[in-house]
């Protein structure tokens, strides 16, 4: 009987032999790691590293072809206009590492949101019970998408397509003959909101705060993943490379915090005189707290395992006793309610819910947000970070083109460059499987 295929998120393996003899002290087990490295790259498993490397060459070009592409203010909107399709991204790795697809996420999200605005505004209910009903919402709308998946054996392209359509008319339901439905500034302020002003903004004391205790955290996590593991016998990522990682996280980290501390009003703008705008938005708090929580989920946790397994091969997983129903409804569950966090954070940079509200494009950037970020359409394979770094990606194409091009072909180039962006994606997924499995054809 075979057993489960899994991912192995933590990037490491059990040291082949002789490896230990390669050298002594750090620089032995620098070249063993490195060797490691080299040899799982060269088998297909790049991770993230494209993205990174691909949002590094767009800052690149799209700083030195507009002046302003690195201003302070556009730091800023970067990364509140890149949020909801990262939380929507990283709902949909979960589906995706099943080897599924969830085509109602984006519509979803709008149902969620809609229903808070509604609750909000007509109903007079507390913004704080809004949200929850909002994402208790999600969390029932993917139970019934899974359910028809696992149980009733329902293709989940057919599913979540009817879902699409299902959920785009109960978004114009709810939102009715006025075509949107406006947040009064008293219920969109405690929420995470675009516009960057004080009150919508941490203390500066607190971002310092967040990254040491983000640094450190990550340095204490590492270091008891390499213990155990030199325990057990296993190979671990030497402690030279991870100091070298926190540092470089600190450093980077801080001259983050330092910029976004700094007054970033547009001065030349009366509105805008005797005005701060500094401090890092809130949203960023919300991304990390979700960055950690459910990577430790995937990586950290029995049901991450199983998740990996079922992806892998979800045969040999049920008759490993897995649960895999069970797994496979509740990847659904957990897109659905991150889509619901995804449209509240969406609804309250906007302050209002339209009648099309996550329909159109929203969908496509968070699949290609996470496929971008290295998250495999063929299942197994994927990380929460995937998610952050595709949909950093996409916001960086979509700001930087929309700067770039001026006319009437504007927002058509940038259709254009993401479409093609993911199709590379894709393109480079499916030819890293064919070498992972020594297929030259």
């Amino acid at each position: 009987m075979s057993s489960p295929v899994t991912e192995n998120p933590t990037g490491t393996g059990t040291a082949a032999p002789g490896e230990q003899a390669a050298g002594t002290g750090a620089a032995g087990t620098l070249l063993a790691y490195g060797r490691n490295r080299l040899e799982r790259a060269r088998g297909g498993e790049l991770g993230s590293a494209p993205a990174v490397i691909g949002l590094i060459v767009l800052v690149i070009f799209f700083a030195i072809v507009q002046n302003g592409f690195l201003s302070l203010y556009n730091i800023a909107n970067l990364v509140t206009q890149a949020a909801p399709i990262i939380v929507l991204a990283m709902g949909l790795v979960f589906v995706l590492l099943l080897g599924e697809i969830d085509l109602s996420a984006g519509t979803a999200s709008g149902v969620c949101a809609a229903l808070m605005a509604v609750m909000i505004v007509r109903h007079n209910v507390a913004w704080y019970w809004s949200v929850v009903a909002a994402i208790v919402t999600g969390a029932v709308l993917g139970y019934v998408i899974g359910w028809l998946r696992a149980k009733a054996r329902i293709p989940s392209f057919v599913v979540t397509l009817a879902a699409f359509l299902s959920f785009q008319g109960i978004v114009l339901m709810q939102v009715g003959k006025a075509g949107s439905v406006s947040l009064p500034d008293q219920a969109a302020k405690p929420i995470i909101t675009l516009e960057g002003y004080n009150n919508n903004l941490m203390p500066l004391w607190l971002g310092w705060v967040m990254l040491a205790v983000v640094a450190g955290g990550y340095a204490l996590v590492k270091l008891r993943i390499a213990v155990s593991k030199r325990a057990a016998g296993l190979e671990s990522e030497p402690t030279l490379v991870t100091v070298a990682k926190t540092v470089l996280m600190l450093i980077l980290g801080a001259v983050f915090v330092y910029l976004l501390g700094e007054n970033r009003a547009i001065q030349q703008n009366a509105f805008f005189n005797n005005l701060k705008i500094e401090g890092i938005p809130w949203v960023v708090l919300l991304l990390i707290v979700l960055t950690v929580g459910l990577t430790f989920l995937l990586s950290r946790t029995r049901y991450g395992r199983h998740v990996y397994a079922v992806g892998g091969n979800d045969e040999a997983s049920r008759r490993a006793g897995i649960r895999v129903d069970r797994i496979r409804i509740s990847v659904f569950v957990l897109c659905s309610t991150l889509a619901a966090v995804a449209g509240v954070v969406q609804a309250s940079q906007l302050e209002s819910v339209a009648s099309n509200f996550g329909a159109g494009n929203t969908l496509l950037l968070a699949v290609g947000a996470a496929v971008i970020g290295g998250t495999s359409l063929f299942g197994g394979r994927g990380r929460i970070m995937d998610a952050v770094w595709g949909g950093l990606v996409v916001a960086v194409i979509q700001n930087g083109m929309g700067d770039l091009i001026k006319g009437a072909n504007s927002q058509a180039w940038q259709w254009i460059v993401t479409g093609l962006v993911l199709l590379l994606a894709a393109g480079f997924d499916a030819t890293s499987r064919r070498v992972g499995r020594g297929d030259a054809r």
